[in-house]
């Protein structure tokens, strides 16, 4: 069974068991999240449901495996003639679940 799911702006496509990095949730590692707006469910047997915007009665469940920050992405800044220049770097926090239940 797939399903597409909408959290942190963004939407993605998920199976049981699968891992997923997204947006910080605030929840601590081992905690369960309940992912509640699911947008499209489809299983096996070719059956879909699709949400206008999403599925009330569906909920999907997943485990927080890893709260963490991204790799550094360095953003520079230069006006030419100015003597202008600033590099600043920034890290993007995440959260990585383990799909559960769908």
């Amino acid at each position: 069974m797939i399903a597409v799911i909408k959290t942190g702006g963004k939407q993605y496509i998920i199976k049981e068991g699968e891992m997923l990095k997204i947006e910080k949730l605030a929840l601590k590692e081992g905690d369960t999240a309940q992912l509640t707006e699911v947008l499209l469910t489809a299983d096996d047997n070719g059956n879909v449901e699709i949400g206008t915007p999403t599925l009330e009665s569906k909920q999907i469940s997943a485990e927080v495996i890893e709260q963490g920050r991204g790799k550094k992405v360095t953003v520079i800044r230069y006006k030419p003639k100015v003597r202008y220049r600033r590099k600043v770097g920034h890290r993007q926090p995440f959260t990585k679940l383990k799909i559960a239940k769908v």
